[in-house]
């Protein structure tokens, strides 16, 4: 399963963000969000507290709560002075901007007017769509986003809602890699967490165009809500065969906080892979 290797573990700021960090593998790549009420600052303050535990942040910065060029300069200082490399940029649910950018790329185009030392910008991508987004703005934007990071001589890649179905999942990026979408792609998967917590957080954190699949599907939302139901392994084994032919090159682990149970997963998962290996030499 190569695309363990490279698995990165979101983060929420929330209470319970201390205990998400102490449980984290050592050396990891952390993804923290950016919430809706409390905003950009409480992003900064917990990517520097996983910098502090000796892990790589990559903050969320959400383009409808940046208040204008002044405040994109100020954030460019604090990732600079932080030594945060990568950074991923995401339109925002605010109902109203709080300035002049409405989406990502808007926000972006300003950014990288500044000094901001970073190497790496990612940007969310929807296989199955979102809540309110039509699909060819949606598509017109990814592409827009990552020629103009390229442009820069930065790398870029997306990094994709809650997954479910493996088959939408694929049939989506084919379509963008016959239509010249280059950029990686990391799949993103709920880790082991609660099932009940997947279903209420993941519609209150704005996945819920991803949980539509189960609705649709009410034979897996049954075996997601029993007990040993879901389980992400499934995912990873459909999509890991075919992740190096549509350059899907890691994971982005969904945990909302409870990292413990999915660090736990995937460490049992790579010590499986290391014994065959040992096995099959």
């Amino acid at each position: 399963m190569s695309l363990l290797h490279s698995a990165r573990f979101e983060i929420i700021p929330l209470k319970s963000a201390d205990a998400a960090i102490a449980s984290l593998p050592s050396a990891s790549s952390v993804s923290v969000t950016c919430s809706p009420a409390k905003g950009i600052p409480s992003t900064i303050e917990l990517c520097g507290r996983v910098l502090a535990a000796g892990h790589r942040p990559v903050p969320h910065f959400a383009a409808r709560m940046v208040e204008g060029p002044q405040h994109v300069a100020s954030l460019s200082a604090s990732l600079r002075n932080m030594g945060i490399t990568e950074l991923f940029v995401v339109g925002g649910d605010q109902p109203d901007p709080l300035g002049p950018y409405v989406d990502g790329l808007g926000f972006l185009q300003e950014l990288l007017n500044h000094d901001h030392g970073l190497t790496t910008i990612g940007f969310p991508a929807y296989p199955d769509g979102h809540g309110v987004i039509p699909r060819g703005p949606l598509r017109d934007a990814m592409f827009a986003k990552t020629s103009l990071v390229e442009a820069s001589g930065l790398s870029t890649f997306v990094s994709t809602q809650m997954c479910f179905d493996s088959e939408l999942f694929v049939k989506w990026l084919r379509a963008q890699r016959r239509a010249g979408f280059t950029a990686p792609v990391h799949l993103g998967v709920p880790g082991v967490i609660d099932k009940l917590k997947l279903m209420t957080m993941g519609a209150r954190l704005g996945v819920g165009s991803s949980l539509r699949f189960l609705k649709k599907n009410r034979a897996t939302m049954g075996r997601l809500l029993l007990p040993g139901g879901y389980e992400p392994s499934d995912l990873v084994n459909a999509l890991d065969p075919v992740a190096e032919e549509l350059a899907i090159t890691g994971l982005h682990l969904f945990t909302f906080n409870e990292v413990a149970a999915t660090a736990a997963w995937r460490d049992s998962l790579l010590e499986a892979e290391v014994g065959a290996g040992a096995i099959g030499a």
